[in-house]
């Protein structure tokens, strides 16, 4: 544990410092995002096959805040998963991996370390981009705090089990891409269309779509951000009672402990085979 937190004092001194000396590309990095997120709400809506509909969707601020806050989430899901396949095949290729493997901490208190310091950072970034951009749009977001918090604490800890597995897969396979690309895209193109009726179909659909790993955090959020946990017109329902706040709950444990337990196997396997610092 105090490994734990000397490496997250480490990773925050580091990331500081970074933003206060490039201070200027921080700050265009959240005016680009904002304007890219706009040009991407404006042109999902306007590639409708008829333009009154794209323009009627457009003043429709729920709709379009909806959508905003899943091309957020799905941002999020994108990086989180890309500090494990990107990262690693980028420390291996400059050496960082093999002296974070001669850390008496190990690579997955490294690695959850520096997840846990980027994830926060980004979680803030990504929050005045929603603002402002809702606010662009005239929608509006029900802020519950203490629901928010824990629903992202969730997403997070789901996210990074899931993170560990495909980490461990790169650990062993190398160049693989290709394929993790793919499956962040999948995961970003969930979280924007996630909603409920995607559990309304047969029952292995419905299972299948509890499996991944965005897709009861995404609703859940949804359902607290843009409906105000609301379930009809003057009738509220906490999110704790909602159906995939527990299907989050549980998925949490199972990616967790899958994704962990196969990085460490993963690992364990490059270090016997020697094949760890190389790309």
């Amino acid at each position: 544990m105090l490994g734990f937190l000397l490496i997250m004092k480490a990773e925050i001194i580091r990331g500081w410092i970074i933003t206060r000396r490039y201070w200027f590309r921080t700050l265009t990095g959240l005016i680009i995002g904002y304007g890219m997120l706009m040009i991407l709400i404006a042109g999902f809506f306007y590639s409708q096959p008829a333009i009154e509909r794209g323009i009627n969707q457009l003043d429709d601020p729920t709709r379009a805040t909806n959508y905003i806050l899943g091309f957020i989430i799905g941002l999020f899901a994108f990086g989180v998963i890309g500090m494990f396949t990107q990262g690693i095949q980028g420390m291996a290729q400059t050496g960082v991996l093999e002296q974070l493997c001669m850390s008496p901490y190990g690579l997955v208190t490294n690695f959850l370390a520096r997840a846990v310091v980027a994830s926060v950072t980004t979680i803030l970034y990504s929050a005045l981009m929603v603002y402002f951009v809702v606010i662009s749009v005239g929608g509006k977001l029900f802020f519950d705090p203490i629901p928010v918090i824990i629903l992202l604490t969730l997403s997070f800890i789901n996210l990074l089990g899931f993170g560990f597995m495909v980490g461990g897969l790169v650990l062993v396979f190398k160049q693989v891409g290709q394929l993790t690309i793919i499956v962040r895209m999948a995961l970003f193109a969930l979280a924007i269309f996630a909603r409920e009726e995607f559990l309304q179909q047969s029952w292995f659909v419905s299972i299948f779509m509890h499996a991944l790993p965005i897709t009861d955090a995404s609703i859940c959020l949804k359902y607290v951000l843009v409906k105000g946990q609301q379930v009809a017109p003057g009738e509220f329902m906490s999110v704790f009672f909602h159906p995939c706040f527990y299907w989050l709950c549980a998925s949490c444990v199972i990616w967790t402990f899958i994704g962990i337990s196969l990085f460490k196997i993963m690992e364990n396997y490059s270090r016997y085979k020697g094949t760890l610092g190389i790309y």
